[in-house]
């Protein structure tokens, strides 16, 4: 599997991927993290634009899609619980996988790692394949986290010494 920055040409096949990936999570018991338009055309185009949004493609085509931040994300300034240190860290956001490939998560992880030592990533309570995978690959659940929306996360972390 490769892994490149997404470009605009990629949009509308990543707008399909997100769109796979919500009918995924409504028909595993997680109906509402992502509701019916998350993320948004705007975010999608924000991401590619910021050189956050990363592609994951093999001879077959595009096969997941996640957002990497360098710089890390406010939204883990505070938590309820502790993280596991106070280091600069890099952030994860808004993974999917096409549902074509297995190891889409891991493949992302390897990735991120090859580039930060500090990674942090949070999913909704409901998303119990993401809690599964995070875990699987690593990550301590660290606590909760609030969404500017007011909406919690249960937040992970894993660093690499």
């Amino acid at each position: 599997m490769n892994i490149r920055k997404a470009t605009s040409a990629d949009f509308e096949e990543i707008v399909h991927i997100y769109a796979g990936a919500r009918e995924l999570m409504r028909h595993t018991g997680n109906g509402t993290q992502w509701k019916h338009t998350y993320p948004t055309d705007d975010i999608i185009l924000a991401d590619i634009a910021n050189g956050n949004l990363h592609i994951l493609f093999d001879e077959d085509g595009i096969q997941g899609v996640f957002a990497l931040f360098p710089e890390g994300d406010s939204i883990y300034d505070h938590i309820d619980g502790a993280w596991l240190n106070d280091a600069p860290h890099a952030a994860v956001h808004r993974v999917a996988s096409a549902g074509k490939k297995k190891g889409i998560l891991s493949e992302c992880m390897r990735y991120c790692f090859s580039l930060f030592t500090n990674i942090k990533i949070d999913t909704h309570e409901n998303n119990k394949i993401m809690q599964h995978q995070l875990e699987k690959e690593g990550f301590i659940r660290c606590g909760i986290i609030t969404l500017a929306n007011g909406e919690e996360r249960i937040a992970y972390q894993c660093y690499q010494k």
